[in-house]
């Protein structure tokens, strides 16, 4: 049983780090290819947007290096494609048929993202990947993820943690923070909840498109999210 049919899910850059400081961890790659076959195996199309912290982490904030912000973002974008093809090996090792589709050309690489394409993937059974963001400076990779989502007409946009939700603060910094099961897109945007950034949580709530908020490290995750389980914070 499942409760979505097609979903965008999103995984920022740390996620390929596994215990590592930076860079990609293979084993973290197989774990997460594991977890997406799991629902894959469901029957659920399934696509990605991916970030690329762990490789850069887009536009640096000290003034002792003052580098051009659209430079900085390009870069970003780049790091985007890394993660993004250390993924589809991973996948296509547990079996799972993927196509990468960049928002930046780069033939020998990638397919370029074509709206029609990627539905077409989808329908075929096939996960797809996007990388390099939307292609432009300026706007985040959760941003990306918002509107591929909306593109490709997803049920859901499932934003991959390393904590278990939507927090009142930091969980990780402070013991008191308390976990939201369900929020409204308006009370993120008016807390400064930092889950997303404002340009993506509107872009949701425009288009009414509801995001969980979850842990990815914890193994069974996704697949209780697409079986209906309550698990993480539900923005709506």
């Amino acid at each position: 049983m499942r409760k979505f049919k097609r979903v965008l899910l999103k995984l920022s850059g740390e996620a390929f780090q596994g215990g590592r400081s930076y860079g990609i961890s293979p084993q973290e790659c197989l774990r997460i290819a594991g977890e997406i076959k799991s629902i894959y195996l469901k029957g659920v199309e399934i696509a990605l947007v991916v970030g690329g912290g762990n490789i850069f982490r887009g536009f640096p904030r000290s003034e002792d290096f003052k580098m051009d912000r659209t430079v900085a973002d390009y870069m970003g974008m780049l790091a985007t494609v890394l993660n993004g093809l250390a993924l589809q090996d991973a996948l296509e090792k547990s079996g799972v048929d993927t196509r990468v589709l960049t928002a930046i050309q780069m033939h020998q690489i990638a397919e370029p993202y074509i709206r029609r394409r990627a539905i077409r993937h989808l329908e075929k059974r096939r996960v797809v990947i996007f990388v390099s963001g939307t292609g432009n400076p300026y706007f985040t990779t959760d941003t990306a993820a918002s509107l591929r989502a909306m593109e490709i007409k997803a049920d859901v946009l499932l934003k991959g943690t390393k904590v278990d939700g939507v927090y009142t603060s930091d969980p990780l910094k402070d013991k008191k923070a308390k976990l939201f099961k369900k929020i409204s897109y308006i009370e993120v945007l008016n807390k400064r909840l930092k889950i997303m950034d404002s340009t993506a949580i509107t872009l949701c709530m425009e288009n009414n498109l509801p995001i969980i908020v979850f842990n990815i490290n914890k193994n069974g995750n996704l697949k209780k999210i697409i079986e209906g389980k309550n698990i993480g914070t539900v923005i709506t």
